[in-house]
């Protein structure tokens, strides 16, 4: 599952990278994906709208069985 998730954080991570920021793949345990926003997005107040309604919508279309996405605690 980790390489499908890699798959889909690089289609992602144009996205994000056009605002200064990036996504990192940090676990996977049990259908939650723990992933740690960087850059521009490390911060950003518009964080957790990105991991949940761009991220997670995303691996979620893509992954079936994906429950979540989290945010890891830097």
């Amino acid at each position: 599952m980790r390489e499908k998730v890699e798959e889909v954080l690089e289609q992602i991570r144009p996205h994000l990278q056009a605002d200064g920021g990036d996504v990192e793949l940090v676990d996977i345990k049990d259908g939650i994906v723990t992933v740690r926003l960087t850059g521009a997005c490390n911060g950003c107040p518009m964080s957790q709208m990105t991991l949940k309604n761009g991220v997670e919508r995303v691996l979620k279309e893509n992954i079936p069985e994906i429950k979540s996405v989290e945010s890891a605690i830097a």
